[in-house]
């Protein structure tokens, strides 16, 4: 299954699209592959918003010719990884583009947080040496802090300049909310996502995913723009503890709206002690069993019990903390 969302660098929340199933073509036994499914999503975010404005992210797998060329043909702009080890031929042509002078370094210091951003970047480049036709805008990226030094290369069809070069670098880098603020949620913050090897009958496991995915959205929704949920989860500092609380809630109460749900975790709420409901039709009986006569008590103290050898079987109607002895 093929999954995005759209994701901004500022914002923590993601807004997941409806994902693409990899499923069998008919008159096949095989799943199809992920750029096919990529193909028929992207074909139908466009259907669905013609206008919308859009920058797609993927990773450096994605960063060949035919997923290039089907995002310029659905008026898409992108921002594609763009490592040395998937990427010779470009490398090689930045390199020659720095011999010839062609390539712009650019650097700026952030001083507040300690850090140094280096850029290098060149336009017009192709991306392979037998597509020529096909051309790419390299950036290089160095974040160098105190501790540490972070490496990232991307390739885009964005003209890159002193000016936007590192918004490019913020957006190309926000590629990782589909992991951490997605896969990750998804998997550790209590949706029990997994892998899974199949669809199961009838396409099981597709549709379950689809409907967390479908959950998953509305959480996330909530999370943009619902103050309530919001001041919720600053009160309790973290998304698990609110679904907890939220699902502990949900289980025992009787709530008439969400809203109110979530007022009740924001503000608190009285706890009442529980309306027990018994139903006299059907109470149950228990057979209590003990033998009454205990040796340690001499015979005439015993209340003049039966002698006989057998158990007297006590049949009581079952209440709260009854005991054998307790009056009819």
């Amino acid at each position: 299954m093929l999954g995005a969302a759209i994701i901004q660098p500022d914002v923590r929340a993601v807004i997941p699209r409806m994902p693409e199933p990899m499923v069998q073509p008919d008159g096949t036994a095989k799943n199809d592959g992920e750029r096919h499914a990529a193909k028929r999503f992207i074909a139908q975010l466009r259907h669905d918003h013609p206008h919308l404005k859009c920058l797609i992210t993927e990773d450096s797998l994605r960063a060949n010719a035919p997923p290039l060329e089907t995002l310029h043909d659905e008026g898409c702009h992108s921002i594609l990884g763009g490592k040395a080890g998937d990427h010779a031929s470009v490398c090689t042509q930045v390199q020659a583009a720095e011999e010839a002078g062609r390539v712009t370094s650019y650097e700026r210091h952030d001083r507040a947080a300690g850090v140094s951003h280096r850029f290098r970047f060149v336009n017009d480049v192709p991306l392979k040496a037998s597509r020529a036709a096909v051309r790419v805008n390299f950036i290089a990226y160095w974040e160098m802090g105190p501790d540490q030094v972070q490496h990232f290369s991307w390739v885009t069809d964005v003209r890159g300049s002193t000016r936007n070069v590192s918004p490019l670098m913020r957006g190309g880098r926000a590629r990782w909310k589909i992991a951490n603020e997605t896969c990750n949620t998804l998997k550790n913050q209590g949706d029990h996502c997994e892998h899974n090897y199949g669809h199961g009958e009838q396409q099981l496991s597709v549709v379950f995913a689809m409907l967390m995915m479908l959950a998953f959205w509305v959480d996330q929704t909530q999370q943009r723009c619902c103050a309530f949920f919001r001041a919720v989860w600053t009160k309790l500092g973290s998304t698990r503890l609110v679904w907890e609380r939220l699902r502990a809630l949900f289980y025992d109460y009787r709530f008439e709206s969400m809203r109110e749900l979530l007022e009740a975790l924001l503000y608190g709420f009285e706890k009442s002690r529980p309306l027990l409901m018994t139903d006299t039709s059907e109470i149950l009986r228990i057979s209590l069993i003990c033998r009454l006569v205990n040796p340690a008590i001499p015979h005439r103290h015993r209340w003049g019990l039966p002698t006989s050898s057998h158990v007297p079987v006590l049949r009581r109607t079952w209440r709260l903390f009854c005991s054998p002895f307790d009056g009819h």
